[in-house]
Order: structure tokens, then sequence, then C-alpha cells
């Protein structure tokens, strides 16, 4: 499994909107495109006080690379940021790390 990690700052004030535009638009248009080999995506948010920015990471989960080059394109590592984000974030990563899953753990289930 592929780890697609990318991070988009915003101001305290386009948080809020920010996280709107990525729950209501920016998700939905990618869950529809029905990518062969996206298991998922997690949003992530922290506010950063000592900097005075709201960070925001997005964790996509691929089968295999043919799946993120499916979302991202050959070169993989491009960041895909719709207009719409451009809008309110003041910062975003041009490319996207990613990451091989190495090994994942379960917790144990108690016998209670």
């Amino acid at each position: 499994m592929i780890i697609r990690i990318w991070h988009g700052w915003t101001t305290p004030e386009n948080a809020d909107a920010y996280e709107t535009v990525l729950n209501t638009t920016i998700v939905p248009g990618i869950m529809a495109k029905r990518i062969p080999g996206l298991q998922g995506l997690d949003i992530l948010r922290r506010a950063d006080g000592d900097a005075g920015e709201v960070e925001f990471i997005t964790a996509m989960s691929f089968d295999n690379w043919a799946a993120v080059e499916a979302f991202a394109g050959k070169s993989r590592t491009g960041s895909v940021v719709p207009p719409a984000a451009r809008e309110v974030l003041t910062r975003f990563d041009e490319h996207s790390q990613h990451y091989e899953v190495a090994a994942h753990h379960e917790p144990i289930e108690s016998g209670g």
C-alpha cells in the first residue's frame, strides 16, 4: 500500500471554509472519479498557534503506484490543488510525499 501525504496551510479565519470545500467539493470530486486502487482519504487538521496558521494534511491510501499515477499523473508527486482550494490556502506543498506501508498492526482483542 502507498500513502500519499500532502500539506496545506490557511489562516484561522479561512480554516472552516477550507474544510468545507474539502468535504463538500474536493473529496466528493475525487471519489466520483472511482480511481481503481484508491482505498481512502483522511483529512487531518491542526491549529498552529505559534505560526498563526491552521495546517491541513491529506493522507490518501492507494493499492499501488499505478493507482497513484491514475490520480496524480505520471510524475506521481505533483500537487493536485483545485482553484477553490487555492482561493483560501495561504501556502501548500507543491509536491506530495509518498510512503510504502512497511507494516500495519491491529490491536489485540481482549478475551473479556
